[in-house]
């Protein structure tokens, strides 16, 4: 263990590996649910999706683990389903075939463009404060992903976004509450997993409450359905329709791995003596080759998560912690009906605490100085009020540039990121204009 992952360098155990990745996983299982419920909405069996969305993660994960060495786990993200299915399936009536062609044919592009290093370049030209402005602004964004998926916020409160009342009409945000407290009180004790115990204490709770169901016959155990395999459409590969989905996929995927990626090396501080995320190159190959198996498989992009931050704040530093999240992936293969006891309002309150630690890094970003402390503003609130990791990047760097040629410090400006900035903003006007 100690020479594949290095787990003395960086300050990590094999226990607290373990743990962290049981949380990591924990914190994410709800995609296995989540996304071939979206996508079996396009036409597609929900059991082949299943088995995809699980092998698909769990490969992707493992060379995360092995290539880049990181404490990151992957699986087909949120967002790019729902484009996938409702914008290309249902709004421009295409088959699955033909989205998944797009998907396979991005994941290829991006293997090019990492094994090239032009991704790493990208993420080297976003600047400090930036990089810090990211971090936490996942960290509001994962942390309202908390407090919706328990049902604690509700835009029926009568104002724009409020809390619900906490009685018995909405158990699952007293369950919720109830969880976030268990796990500030055990984080404050510094004991070990707390993040992890408080999801299955909560969980527990959760039983008397009807919060977590456990149906009649219950059984652990089920077998895998077998996956879509190769089942793309390349007939209109040269079509304009298709360009427009295919870039889609690709922009969104590359500013939302980036983007988590960031966030997670800056609170775990798996960075190099220069500020850079570690391995990023071998990180950035493993979205690229999870995003080329999950179309094979028939299953949309698959990208780093955003929760992977939950098990960096359970202690997970390495890649063993990825090792562990890919083989709970393999085995819910065979035991699905086991994680879907574990309700959202369990996995919730790890992911609001998570907002918390990550809220840390707001600490080094230089709000006196108005061209580094606005845009790194604009990253923070765009992300969650967005609802996006991609479009909080785009606009932090079009501000970054903005504020620094007002600032007259045009010489602090990175070429690439000149360059990222004109190709948000065009994406910005097309986006309106179309």
């Amino acid at each position: 263990m100690e020479k594949l992952f290095h787990l003395k360098e960086r300050g990590t155990t094999v226990s607290r590996e373990i743990v962290a990745g049981l949380t990591t996983f924990l914190a994410m299982a709800y995609i296995l649910a989540v996304n071939p419920s979206i996508l079996s909405q396009a036409g597609m069996e929900w059991g082949p999706l299943f088995t995809a969305t699980a092998i698909s993660a769990a490969i992707a994960t493992l060379v995360m683990a092995f290539v880049a060495n990181l404490p990151v786990a992957l699986a087909p993200g949120l967002g790019l389903n729902a484009f996938f299915t409702f914008s290309v399936v249902l709004g421009m009536g295409c088959t699955w075939q033909f989205a998944l062609t797009a998907v396979l044919l991005e994941g290829i592009l991006f293997i090019i463009l990492s094994i090239c290093g032009i991704r790493e370049a990208i993420i080297k030209s976003i600047p400090e404060g930036l990089k810090k402005a990211v971090a936490v602004g996942i960290g509001l964004f994962i942390a309202i992903i908390g407090l919706a998926n328990a049902g604690i916020v509700s835009t029926q409160t009568g104002t724009l976004i409020g809390f619900v009342n906490f009685n018995m009409a909405n158990k699952a945000a007293v369950v919720a509450i109830i969880g976030l407290l268990i796990t500030i009180v055990l984080y404050t004790l510094k004991v070990p997993g707390s993040v992890l115990l408080g999801i299955i204490l909560t969980t527990i709770i959760g039983i008397p409450f009807g919060v977590t169901t456990i149906p009649e016959n219950f059984k652990p155990f089920s077998a895998p359905a077998m996956p879509y395999l190769f089942k793309f459409d390349f007939a209109q590969v040269l079509t304009g329709k298709f360009f427009v989905v295919f870039f889609t996929f690709l922009f969104t995927d590359l500013f939302d791995t980036i983007g988590t990626l960031l966030g997670v090396a800056e609170q775990g501080n798996l960075k190099d003596k220069d500020g850079n995320v570690l391995n990023a190159k071998g990180a950035l190959m493993a979205d690229a080759i999870g995003t080329v198996a999950g179309a094979c498989l028939g299953t949309s992009t698959v990208t780093s998560f955003v929760e992977s931050s939950s098990g960096v704040a359970a202690g997970g530093r390495t890649g063993l912690t990825s090792v562990v999240t890919a083989i709970l992936f393999l085995i819910s293969l065979f035991l699905s009906p086991l994680f879907f006891l574990i309700p959202a309002a369990a996995t919730a309150p790890a992911l609001i605490f998570v907002g918390y630690l990550m809220m840390k890094s707001v600490t080094g970003i230089n709000f006196e100085d108005p061209t580094e402390g606005i845009p790194a503003f604009v990253t923070i609130i765009v992300m969650p009020f967005a609802y996006s990791i991609s479009k909080g990047i785009s606009y932090g760097i079009i501000t970054y540039v903005i504020a620094k040629c007002a600032g007259k410090k045009i010489k602090d400006i990175p070429v690439v990121t000149w360059v990222l900035a004109i190709i948000f903003l065009a994406d910005i006007i097309f986006e309106a204009v179309k």
